[in-house]
């Protein structure tokens, strides 16, 4: 099992597309298996979308009216709606498997691998990259 660690600075950003990582990590070895990607945080998800073409923004209208910014949350410390970031990972699994042939993710089409991290507390990430042979 071969494992790397990324610091990641999301800077504003809710969504960041993180597939070129993806790809260059299992690239490097050539063989079949399975990549994790994994965020080691409570207020941070990974997911497959396609990006480029507005679907980032349409994810984060979604995410606010799901999860709004106001002060309904039990969980209360942080900035008014910060409790929503913490249910965004019910939302937003903090991890996914992607199979890997020949050191290629096997992708589809428009899929690409993001970081989806709403909390505007905290703009500094750790992503995981764990691959599983096969």
């Amino acid at each position: 099992m071969n494992t790397q660690e990324h610091r990641l600075d999301t800077g504003g950003r809710r969504v960041l597309d993180v597939t070129e990582l993806v790809l260059a990590f299992c690239s490097s070895d050539g063989r079949d298996g399975l990549v994790n990607v994994f965020v080691p945080h409570a207020t941070a998800g990974v997911a497959l979308m396609e990006t480029g073409s507005g679907s980032e923004e349409d994810l984060q209208e979604l995410l606010e009216r799901i999860l709004p910014r106001d002060d309904r949350y039990r969980h209360r410390h942080g900035s008014i709606g910060h409790g929503g970031d913490h249910l965004l990972p019910v939302v937003v699994s903090p991890s996914l498997s992607i199979p890997v042939a020949g050191g290629r993710p096997l992708l589809g089409t428009w899929q690409r691998v993001v970081v989806v991290d709403p909390n505007r507390e905290n703009d500094e990430r750790r992503l995981r990259l764990t691959f599983v042979p096969g």
